[in-house]
């Protein structure tokens, strides 16, 4: 079964290529990945891992509360991102669009 995990409370040093490690012996991932602030390019302290896993529920389990220098991890299930109502870019969506000048 596909699943997306939302990991919390990751040590700074933790990069995409730990995190991968820490998911690989529970099942198939496909991606790892830590988010890192847009301006200091530090690690934000989570990340998302995608991967596919028989039983979603044991993979949990067995991640949440591991400890890596010195902090347990957050493990669950990643929720789907609400949508703002705002459009995406390159979608007008009625507004902002061109006006004809003479």
């Amino acid at each position: 079964m596909q699943v997306k995990l939302f990991v919390g409370n990751l040590p700074w040093s933790v990069g995409d290529g730990e995190l991968n490690d820490i998911f690989a012996d529970h099942g198939d991932v496909q991606s790892a990945r830590v988010v890192s602030d847009r301006d200091s390019g530090r690690s934000r302290g989570f990340g998302f891992v995608e991967m596919d896993a028989s039983d979603v529920d044991a993979v949990i389990r067995a991640t949440d509360g591991h400890e890596i220098d010195g902090r347990n991890l957050r493990v669950n299930r990643a929720e789907d991102k609400p949508s703002s109502g705002r459009p995406r870019s390159g979608d007008r969506g009625g507004f902002g669009g061109r006006r004809d000048r003479y």
